[in-house]
């Protein structure tokens, strides 16, 4: 098959982005041909300089956004070059699939794909719901062009039970909708970095714990309850560092002067985003994983640190109540919980061996249920019914 991935942007290097081209890399090594179109967007000040480049075997478009800074900063993420460059990549391909929902690619490329009837499948990454910010501009989004394009789709993903809900709230027909959780490549974690490197390189004394968080930097992480409860972690253990590793998703500056209004500032370290092998160190020298969020479909961090053995402490909603079995492999938390979770936190941090062995159970969870090539297998499968769906006329 040629498979046509769109996404709004390629950097950072995280969420859907590193989904995307997850999959698209075992797509390549299965024999199929993979193309992506996104925006030319490599942070909030810089754009990328080149207009194309192969990536293991992926050709990857970046199209020129409208507007600079403003517009990066804002993630209006508009490239209205892509409606001519697109239109002949179209007729190209055998099915497109599109990552996030709201987003201008994906209007552009469902219109074109209706026109030349070639099928689409649209993987939301959680993004359905008008929660947090821009609520209106959802609203307008959804009636303009968000319906149209559920409706016109083959098919669409759900990374969870609650998503699958969602799409349904939606008007999505439930014979459109297929569950396919996110997936990790279990080869990248069979030769880990040793234990100590992450300490050694930002000064951390070999005998501290560490609490890690790592995702982006926004309020509906519940990072807030994170620093709160870390906070009164730290007044009952005088070994233990609250480390935060992410991009900057608009709250660092809040959460900056919360750590300082909490006098934490020696005992929180906030590193910015990781990637690679120093991604993994993280992973190796901590003692739990924290995730709060207030609302979170299915975090592909989660996924990760069970497969570099570590236990979790997480909110007990949307995906994560799928993806985290209480007290078999981290404990559950209710949202926005300080106490619950100081506690959940100190537990994990005072008890080695009840870690290591929700650790070792999480780590048996991601190699029984969520491989890259088991998530590959099933979209291989959902590809395929919508391109027999295209040419047999069924909507």
């Amino acid at each position: 098959m040629r498979i046509l991935q769109v996404v709004p942007y390629f950097y950072p290097y995280a969420g859907p982005v590193e989904v995307a081209y997850g999959i698209s890399k075992k797509l390549i090594e299965r024999s199929h041909e993979v193309v992506m179109y996104t925006s030319d967007v490599k942070n909030k000040y810089s754009r990328i300089d080149n207009e194309s480049e192969n990536v293991n075997g992926m050709k990857i478009h970046y199209v020129r956004i409208l507007g600079a800074s403003v517009a990066r900063q804002m993630k209006l993420f508009i490239t209205p070059e892509m409606i001519s460059t697109v239109k002949e990549e179209i007729k190209n391909v055998d099915v497109i699939h599109l990552h996030e929902y709201r987003t201008f690619q994906n209007i552009v490329i469902s219109h074109y794909a209706k026109k030349q009837g070639v099928p689409y499948v649209l993987q939301a990454h959680g993004s359905l719901p008008r929660i947090m910010a821009k609520q209106r501009l959802k609203w307008i989004y959804d009636v303009l062009f968000g319906y149209r394009l559920l409706r016109d789709a083959s098919k669409v993903i759900a990374l969870s039970r609650m998503e699958a809900e969602q799409y349904r709230g939606m008007g999505v027909p439930e014979e459109k909708i297929a569950v396919i959780p996110n997936g990790i490549d279990l080869s990248e974690y069979g030769d880990l970095p040793p234990k100590g490197y992450f300490k050694k390189r930002f000064d951390i004394d070999e005998d501290e714990k560490i609490a890690l968080y790592l995702g982006r930097i926004h309020k509906i992480k519940g990072i807030d309850i994170l620093v709160k409860a870390f906070a009164e972690v730290n007044e009952k253990l005088n070994d233990v560092r609250l480390v935060i590793v992410g991009p900057d998703d608009g709250y660092l500056s809040e959460l900056k002067l919360m750590i300082k209004a909490l006098k934490i500032e020696n005992n929180v370290l906030i590193v910015g985003p990781l990637y690679g092998e120093e991604k993994l160190e993280a992973y190796i020298d901590a003692d739990v994983y924290v995730l709060p969020s207030k609302y979170e479909t299915f975090p592909i961090g989660l996924l990760e640190a069970y497969s570099c053995g570590k236990p979790v402490v997480a909110s007990r909603v949307g995906g994560l109540k799928d993806l985290v079995v209480d007290e078999k492999t981290g404990l559950l938390v209710e949202p926005g919980d300080v106490k619950q979770l100081q506690r959940s936190m100190l537990y994990l941090l005072n008890n080695y061996n009840k870690a290591k062995e929700m650790s070792l159970k999480g780590r048996d969870i991601v190699r029984e249920n969520f491989t890259i090539e088991k998530v590959v297998d099933r979209l291989e499968r959902l590809y395929e019914d919508a391109i027999c769906r295209q040419n047999m006329g069924i909507g």
